[in-house]
């Protein structure tokens, strides 16, 4: 805690002292605005890990989901298929009926004799049948079970005449509002195969024979049980095969985190040791021979005034001048790439030695952390609110014409410790901040660089003040 005036307001108001002057035209002070978002930050790097169990879980979330999905669409497929097949099958009943039951009983005279094909009628028995017709070219029912039907005469369907012109055998669901159909409307849903006939003579005829539905209904239950079956299996299969692949690349994956959590902790303990080792190179040559220039220098000014010279003595003691204010830049980087007091007496000593260094007796500055806060940082997090309330400061000292400041460090609100750097100086709009300045480019690094969260609340006449917001880890 330095300089003889302290500021009074509070750590979370950037108000200018009482006594100063403000202009009654400027604009009052604005919210908070959000610099950095804690979201949009670069993660920690134990965030940036490979979290096993979280990947274990999506793993086995993402085999479940696709497992479900092809079973699902399996069954859909499968029972398609099960009912084409049902339908095919009943088909071929109808096609072994036609071909061996009811072709070798036409006689000639059936072709033009509704009353000559009653015979067929001892022949076609059928459980699952519920009506049989055969018919002319023309349309004509030359027989049917249904003997109202006999010897009337119907346009034929699409269908039907496409069976005659090009011989096959076709199966379809009845169109129970055709007028041939209305002795079947009670049956329910219906199947109708037709095929064409030949009696002896050649005389083309169309055999058509009606089914219950339940038949398809049931042979397709029973084939689609059996797919559904081979689809389950297959997907178990899957699952089986994926075991091991998946065990393989969590081992793998373990391994590798071992590895970048191990090279990360080697290139931690390389950057300390390096910035130690240049600090100390810094502290011990350049600064002790800077110091000793400026004692011989000096020196050297004491004995030209001794001397009576007082124009050399003047110039001597500007150069020792110049030589301790070199000395003391210096030291400012030495502490800036290895903050002595971080390590040994803490960050709530460092930022006190810190604010004594950057401000001096220009602005007086009160220092209020909070220790067992603090406490909760790990050391990238230390070293990281070291140099943002470095850097407010010096953005303080050097723009903000300001006579008071504060540093505050306490536990946030929430979870986690809020660092906050305001001043009683000149302020300027936030809406307009100079993003391209180097000090604020500076703080918005450190606040991504431990995904922190930066707000600004500043306004021309009524201070600035700069917040990070850092979550324990």
């Amino acid at each position: 805690m330095t300089g003889a005036a302290r500021v009074r307001e509070p750590a979370d108001s950037p108000q200018p002292l009482a006594g100063e002057d403000c202009d009654p035209a400027d604009p009052a002070p604005v919210g908070w605005v959000t610099v950095v978002a804690a979201s949009d930050g670069v993660p920690h790097a134990a965030e940036r890990q490979v979290n096993v169990r979280r990947l274990l879980l999506q793993l086995i979330t993402a085999a479940v989901a696709v497992g479900v999905l092809v079973a699902l669409a399996g069954a859909a497929l499968s029972r398609r298929i099960a009912e084409k097949q049902s339908v095919h099958d009943v088909a071929q009943q109808s096609d072994i009926l036609a071909e061996s039951v009811v072709q070798p009983a036409l006689t000639d005279r059936m072709a033009t004799d509704p009353g000559a094909a009653a015979a067929l009628g001892a022949l076609i028995r059928g459980a699952s049948l519920v009506r049989v017709k055969l018919w002319s070219p023309q349309g004509m029912i030359l027989y049917s079970d249904e003997p109202r039907l006999v010897a009337r005469t119907f346009p034929l369907d699409d269908s039907a005449r496409a069976a005659l012109a090009a011989p096959q055998t076709t199966a379809e669901v009845s169109d129970l509002s055709r007028p041939e159909n209305a002795f079947e409307r009670s049956q329910g849903k219906l199947l109708e195969v037709y095929r064409p006939v030949w009696t002896p003579d050649g005389h083309e005829l169309l055999f058509e024979a009606y089914y219950r539905y339940g038949v398809v209904s049931e042979r397709s239950s029973q084939l689609w049980r059996g797919f559904l079956g081979i689809t389950l299996s297959s997907v178990a299969a899957v699952f089986a095969l994926l075991v091991p692949i998946v065990a393989a690349l969590l081992r793998r994956t373990r391994r590798a985190q071992a590895q970048r959590e191990a090279m990360m902790r080697r290139a931690l303990d390389a950057s300390h040791e390096e910035r130690h080792r240049i600090a100390a190179a810094l502290h011990d040559g350049p600064v002790q021979q800077l110091a000793a220039a400026s004692f011989a220098v000096a020196g050297a000014a004491e004995a030209a005034a001794a001397r009576g010279e007082h124009a050399l003595s003047a110039d001597l003691h500007a150069a020792a001048g110049t030589v301790r204010t070199g000395m003391g830049g210096l030291r400012s980087v030495v502490v800036d790439i290895y903050p002595p007091g971080l390590r040994s007496a803490g960050l709530a000593a460092a930022l006190r030695d810190m604010v004594a260094a950057v401000a001096g007796g220009s602005v007086a500055v009160d220092v209020h952390v909070d220790e067992a806060a603090v406490s909760q940082l790990d050391d990238e997090q230390q070293q990281a609110v070291f140099r943002f309330a470095q850097e407010a400061l010096r953005n303080t000292v050097k723009h903000a014409a300001a006579t008071g400041a504060t540093l505050t460090a306490r536990t946030a609100s929430g979870s986690g410790v809020t660092v906050q750097v305001s001043d009683n100086g000149r302020g300027f709009r936030a809406d307009h901040r100079p993003d391209k300045h180097l000090g604020i480019a500076l703080m918005s690094d450190i606040a991504a660089s431990i995904d922190a969260r930066l707000d600004l609340r500043t306004s021309p006449g009524h201070g600035t003040a700069w917040r990070l917001e850092v979550p324990t880890r």
